[in-house]
C-alpha cells in the first residue's frame, strides 16, 4: 500500500512537471512571435550613437553620461515610469533578501507584454554594434526564456538597495551586464537619489551617481558592484539588459541560473 502510494506520488509530481513545461513552452512560442513584431513595429533612432565617441573597456566597465538622442529617452523613461506606477500591469515584483536585497523587478516577459519601447531598446542592432564596438567583441541578447534577460529595476522604497555581488555567466560565451538609468530621482527638485552603483576595479573602488540616459556596461562575472540604500521619496529606474557572445549553456548552467532567478521572480523561473 505505500508501494502504490509513493509511485502514485511521483508519476502525480511528474505529470505535473511535464505539464508546466509544456505550458512554459508554449507560452514562449507566444512571446516570441510577440518579439518579432515588437522589434519590426517599434524601432527606434538610434543613428545619432553610431558615431559615439567611447572610452576604454581596459577595467571591463564603462559609463556613457548623455547616451541617447533626446527624443528615443524620453520615450523610454515615460514607458518605465507608467510601468513603475502600476498604470499598465500590477506593478513590480518586490524581492527581499535578507542583508543582500530589497527591490522591484519587472521581468522580460512582462516588458514584452506592456513595453514595446523597452524590448525594442535591447534588440535594436544600433544599441548592440555601439555595445560591441565599446567592449570589443560581437554580442548577441540573452534567450527569451532567461527572466534577467531584460528586466526593469524599480528602487522606490526606502531601503531599496542590493549588496556586493557578480553577475554570474550562466552560458558558454562572456557575459555583459548594459544598464541604462532611466530615472534617479531625489527628495529635491533636479538632486540625485542616494542609490550609487559602486565598483570595485582591481584595488580602486569607484562610485558612479548614474544620472539619467546614462548607459554603463561591464562584464559582470568580473566586475564586483552593488548599489547603495535609496531614501524616502526618492526613485530609481534601471533597464537591464545581458547579452552574450554565446548564448547558449550546458544543462547545469541552465539550472543554476533558474535557481538564482528565484531571488527575484519566485519559484516559477524554476520552469523556465
Amino acid at each position: 500500500m505505500l508501494a502504490e502510494m509513493v509511485i502514485g506520488a511521483g508519476a502525480l509530481a511528474i505529470g505535473g512537471f511535464l505539464y508546466v513545461r509544456s505550458a512554459r513552452a508554449r507560452l514562449y512560442r507566444l512571446l516570441t512571435s510577440r518579439l518579432a513584431h515588437i522589434t519590426r513595429a517599434n524601432e527606434l533612432d538610434l543613428a545619432a550613437i553610431a558615431t559615439e565617441s567611447l572610452p576604454g573597456f581596459a577595467d571591463r566597465f564603462a559609463a556613457l553620461p548623455d547616451f541617447l538622442p533626446a527624443p528615443s529617452f524620453a520615450l523610454l523613461a515615460g514607458e518605465a515610469a507608467r510601468l513603475a506606477a502600476g498604470e499598465q500591469v500590477r506593478g513590480p515584483e518586490r524581492s527581499y533578501v535578507p542583508t543582500h536585497k530589497q527591490g522591484g523587478t519587472l521581468a522580460y516577459e512582462t516588458l514584452i507584454a506592456t513595453a514595446p519601447a523597452l524590448v525594442a531598446c535591447y534588440h535594436a542592432q544600433g544599441l548592440q554594434d555601439v555595445v560591441g564596438r565599446l567592449i570589443g567583441v560581437r554580442i548577441s541578447p540573452t534567450p527569451i526564456y532567461d527572466q534577467s534577460s531584460l528586466s526593469l529595476l524599480v528602487y522606490d522604497k526606502p531601503g531599496d538597495h542590493i549588496g556586493w555581488h557578480y553577475d554570474h555567466n550562466f552560458y558558454r560565451g562572456r557575459h555583459f551586464t548594459v544598464l541604462l538609468t532611466l530615472e534617479n530621482s531625489g527628495r529635491a527638485a533636479g538632486d540625485l537619489s542616494h542609490a550609487l552603483l559602486k565598483v570595485r576595479l582591481g584595488e580602486r573602488e569607484i562610485e558612479v551617481a548614474s544620472a539619467p540616459n546614462t548607459l554603463i556596461a561591464f562584464e559582470g562575472a568580473c566586475v564586483r558592484h552593488r548599489v547603495t540604500p535609496i531614501q524616502d521619496g526618492e526613485r530609481r529606474l534601471v533597464l537591464s539588459m545581458t547579452y552574450c557572445t554565446d548564448p547558449t549553456s550546458t544543462w547545469w548552467q541552465g539550472l543554476a541560473r533558474r535557481l538564482k532567478d528565484t531571488a527575484y521572480f519566485g519559484v516559477r523561473a524554476l520552469w523556465t
